[in-house]
């Protein structure tokens, strides 16, 4: 099945948008029905949040706490820089931009929705010339040109595949974090996801240790619902919720917690690469 190519504008005034989350505006809202899934979620501009597709970068405000901010703001910052997003002005607690250059020009990629109306694209920038409403074969060398790996190859972003994405599409995206990995470029210097983490405190995690996003999120909700971190019960937790995963390597359907290892009950390793992964559904 093809991807429509919508054209439009991104926008970030009066939004917290980070690395891999920015709104945009088709230009001809019914290119808005070209997408199976849900119907597009828009707000009162008629601007759509994007699930950028196959990355997620260091959070800058999930839950009011962030992942540590020198990569947080970089893959931000590198965000506005593809798209020509210039200008950009925050409040005083950077949470929301109060002004800037907005309205980049550009197109999205995409077959579908996810469940909260947010599009799953690949995005560009508006020098790849496509007609607004355009059928589009994704190929290997079209998403090498999507801001989307653009993001991953300059090592500001995670791989983080799901079921909807199509295999050949998610081997650049592995491919290419080996090789970032390797050359630790960005924040894979100090990736510490596979690695055993002591956690007794918020602090570890948003303010000292990078690890995958995805692993992050869950600690943070983990500590606002305990008010503390129990490595055992951490685990235990997320079993009572089960993520459903696929590990690549060992072609083995699972869950999320049965991917963490814990030790000491205060240690806690993602014991997969996190291109390894496909999260379901």
């Amino acid at each position: 099945m093809p991807f429509s190519a919508i054209k439009g504008t991104f926008h970030v005034i009066g939004y917290s948008p980070d690395g891999d989350s920015i709104r945009f505006k088709a230009n001809n809202k019914s290119r808005w029905d070209l997408l199976s899934g849900r119907k597009v979620k828009l707000n009162a501009k008629e601007h759509a949040q994007l699930r950028i597709e196959a990355i997620d970068t260091l959070e800058t405000h999930y839950k009011q706490e962030h992942q540590p901010l020198e990569f947080a703001d970089k893959a931000t910052k590198r965000l506005f820089k593809i798209l020509g997003i210039k200008n950009v002005q925050w409040n005083d607690k950077r949470s929301k931009v109060i002004s800037a250059a907005d309205g980049a020009k550009g197109y999205i990629l995409s077959r579908t929705t996810e469940r909260n109306g947010r599009p799953v694209c690949f995005v560009f920038d508006s020098s790849i010339g496509w007609t607004d409403g355009q059928q589009i074969h994704l190929d290997k060398a079209t998403a090498r040109k999507s801001v989307n790996f653009k993001m991953l190859r300059t090592g500001l972003a995670y791989p983080t595949f799901y079921d909807g994405l199509f295999y050949d599409l998610r081997e650049v995206f592995a491919r290419e974090t080996v090789k970032v990995r390797k050359a630790k470029k960005g924040l894979w210097k100090h990736d510490a996801t596979n690695k055993f983490l002591k956690v007794t405190s918020l602090k570890d995690v948003t303010d000292t240790y990078v690890i995958m996003p995805k692993l992050f999120r869950r600690i943070v909700a983990h500590f606002k619902q305990f008010g503390s971190f129990d490595a055992e019960k951490f685990v235990k937790n997320l079993a009572k919720n089960p993520e459903k995963i696929f590990i690549l390597t060992y072609l083995h359907f699972t869950h999320f917690d049965n991917v963490i290892q814990v030790e000491n009950n205060v240690q806690i390793k993602l014991t997969q690469r996190p291109e390894n992964l496909i999260f379901i559904g």
